[in-house]
């Protein structure tokens, strides 16, 4: 059986990458797991391999925090040497942060396999730093796993062939639907003194909403106004803690520590809505029929608003307390997409597993033979 080399880096791989090397060990796989270090901080690591039952990686390699630049670099300097000394057949990456990108540009100089899973997912937004990592690893990847169709045509419509293409379904469904009765069983919403249904769940990391002042401000006084109708729990990423702090809370939000995952889950499970500016946050919401207003102008996870219970707000305060009022008084009801399912995962392994090898299948940029 081949060899795998799995990579996480940051507590959005984690939830993504488990039901991948579970599914692959099943089948006999011999599987490496690799940490990067791009989350180091205890809340927002090491609280989620707990969680999730994710066993200790087999090699972590410490990059930590920097520019775009030093992350990406470092990442890059540490795993070529370990590809060298591992020798994978086929290596694993998962959604869009840096560690995705810098693993995948070694792996298709050293030559294994690459699959990309979440592969084709598109903002249109080239002033996210995440479009620009999904870009570059799709274009370098063997085995493109989308999580839904629109993935899929967005990939056709880039020009890759066939056999690259695999409509796969949403890995983070599996995790979500593998741990929902543990979650449910959490006394996270009573012990912050909420009831179910009576509160909203809010999330703030991204750059372009937390690190302009003018922007967090606008985005402040909006949940402001909200919670004047319904309370708001926010528990705080550490990259927005002080910009919080500098810019100032309004009253009616509860500010708490991060969460682990399946106290977060539960949260969600409970909230009458959800304010974020995550993605998994959308997808996540959108599994367990909970109404979600996206902070943000655009999404790489357009199914969740087609299909689910995700509504996109943009970043106008007016706008969003108005979005808001109208999910308020008329929530949409629960719609979840075909193949999120909780078996994503294993229709990934199956693809992996009869792919071929990097000898015998075409790579990135060759051409099919006219038939």
């Amino acid at each position: 059986m081949p060899r795998v080399v799995c990579v996480a880096g940051a507590r959005p791989n984690y939830m993504k990458i488990k039901p991948v090397m579970d599914a692959l060990e099943r089948r006999g796989a011999d599987v490496v797991l690799v940490h990067t270090g791009q989350h180091y901080d205890p809340a927002m690591n090491d609280v989620f391999f707990a969680d999730l039952g994710i066993r200790p990686p087999d090699r972590f390699l410490g990059v930590g925090s920097g520019t775009h630049a030093e992350q990406t670099g470092r990442v890059m300097t540490a795993f070529e040497p370990l590809l060298g000394e591992v020798r994978p057949d086929i290596v694993v990456v998962v959604g869009d942060i840096n560690s995705t990108l810098a693993c995948a540009l070694v792996t298709a100089k050293a030559g294994p396999l690459l699959a990309h899973v979440e592969a084709g997912l598109r903002s249109r937004d080239w002033g996210m730093p995440e479009e620009v990592n999904r870009v570059v690893t799709d274009r370098v990847s063997d085995h493109l796993l989308a999580p839904s169709p629109d993935a899929a045509e967005n990939l056709r419509a880039e020009g890759y062939r066939e056999d690259q293409i695999h409509l796969v379904g949403n890995v983070m469904i599996d995790t979500l639907l593998a741990n929902l009765e543990r979650a449910r069983a959490s006394d996270v919403v009573s012990r912050y003194g909420l009831t179910a249904g009576g509160y909203g769940l809010v999330t703030l990391h991204r750059p372009a909403n937390v690190d302009d002042p003018e922007v967090l401000g606008g985005l402040l006084k909006a949940l402001g106004e909200i919670a004047g109708r319904c309370p708001l729990l926010l528990p705080v990423h550490p990259r927005a803690a002080q910009r919080l702090a500098d810019v100032g809370v309004p009253g009616g939000i509860q500010l708490v520590p991060p969460a682990g995952y399946l106290d977060f889950i539960a949260l969600q499970d409970s909230a009458r809505l959800v304010l974020t500016d995550s993605g998994g946050v959308q997808e996540e919401t959108t599994a367990l029929g909970v109404p979600c207003v996206t902070l943000r102008d655009n999404t790489e996870r357009p199914i969740t608003v087609e299909q689910g219970t995700n509504v996109l707000a943009g970043r106008d305060p007016a706008r969003i307390v108005s979005t808001v009022h109208r999910v308020l008084d008329d929530p949409p009801g629960p719609r979840r997409p075909e193949l999120w399912d909780g078996r994503a995962s294993d229709r990934i392994a199956d693809v992996l597993l009869a792919g071929g090898t990097a000898s015998t299948r075409p790579r990135p940029t060759d051409r099919t033979l006219p038939i």
